[in-house]
């Protein structure tokens, strides 16, 4: 079953998502990190947070930079900023999480111990570990919003494919069964849904060429070379209203697509590559019960709220070619 969690008595219900923190041994780039959490953390006071993947960096680094010594420790300092206050949190794997010293069996026990954590293994019989939904109850006990939770994996299983891995098919029949289950058929109407992986699906790069977006897009959509049928599925499910990922750290944007709104995270850490100029920070999103929409705003680490971001247009890259 589900965890469930409550909207407040205004009706809101807040999440801040934390991507690609990178945390590894308490460097100063990792306290950096954390004093950004803290900042966003003390402003927006959050309802649940949400890390997108890549929490901890475990994978070979360059001459004169030491290793991630362990992982299980960075993982505990890298939450310990929201576990502190209390606040629920949750989490899905990135590709840099257990490239070694660390299963993804042993990180998702890890974070299971955690006493404010909302996270779960999920199905064993499934691909990945941490698929999970969050069930959202109004302030009356009644369902009202859905959060799903997918690990998107580290590398593809395939020989002859390269690059990053997918979301199986194992993994999306199960989440169509979740919303099948959480939507039964004799209601009236479906329960919005908001979806959090760490490897956008392909669309992403669709919605920045197809559609108004808002937002920066400094690299490439590092996503898989093959298309899982994620995206088509969460269409034909009809409840998901906003996808969140993390994985490319100087992208920031958002644009909807089939009436689906593609999100990026801020990159929050500080212990990996980014940009001159692009502060990190943290998304910040806002349900309102029964609406099928959100509100979503960027804090950045000087404090500052992005209430707008910048407008590009499909056409733009046309104009400038």
């Amino acid at each position: 079953m589900s965890r469930q969690l409550s909207f407040r008595q205004d009706g809101t219900f807040t999440i801040v998502q934390f991507t690609d923190l990178h945390w590894k041994n308490g460097e100063p780039e990792d306290h950096r990190t954390r004093a950004l959490m803290e900042l966003t953390l003390d402003a927006e006071k959050p309802d649940l947070v949400v890390f997108t993947g890549d929490v901890i960096y475990t994978g070979p680094v360059s001459e004169g930079y030491a290793e991630c010594g362990n992982p299980e420790q960075a993982f505990r300092e890298a939450v310990s900023a929201v576990e502190e206050r209390g606040i629920p949190w949750a989490v899905v794997f990135g590709n840099h999480d257990t490239e070694q010293r660390i299963t993804r069996e042993e990180l998702i026990r890890l974070a299971m111990q955690h006493e404010h954590s909302v996270a779960e293994a999920g199905p064993k019989e499934i691909s990945g570990e941490g698929n999970y939904t969050i069930e959202l109850l109004d302030a009356h006990g009644n369902p009202a919003a859905n959060l799903y939770f997918l690990d998107s994996g580290a590398v593809s299983p395939l020989p002859h494919v390269p690059y990053y891995n997918w979301v199986r098919r194992d993994q999306i029949n199960w989440l169509v069964q979740e919303s099948k289950r959480l939507n039964p058929a004799e209601n009236a109407g479906k329960l919005p849904a908001l979806a959090f992986f760490h490897i956008p699906v392909p669309e992403y790069q669709e919605v920045w060429d197809t559609q108004t977006c808002y937002g920066h897009k400094y690299e490439p959509v590092c996503c898989a070379p093959v298309n899982s049928g994620l995206f088509t599925a969460l269409l034909e499910m009809g409840d998901v209203i906003g996808t969140f990922c993390g994985h490319d750290h100087v992208n920031d944007y958002y644009g909807t697509l089939h009436g689906i709104r593609l999100c990026y995270g801020r990159a929050s850490g500080y212990n990996t590559y980014g940009r001159e100029g692009f502060r990190r920070g943290a998304r910040v999103i806002r349900l309102t019960a029964g609406e099928s929409d959100f509100a979503t705003w960027l804090r950045l680490d000087d404090g500052s709220v992005v209430a707008e971001q910048p407008v590009h247009h499909p056409d733009q890259d046309k104009i400038k070619a």
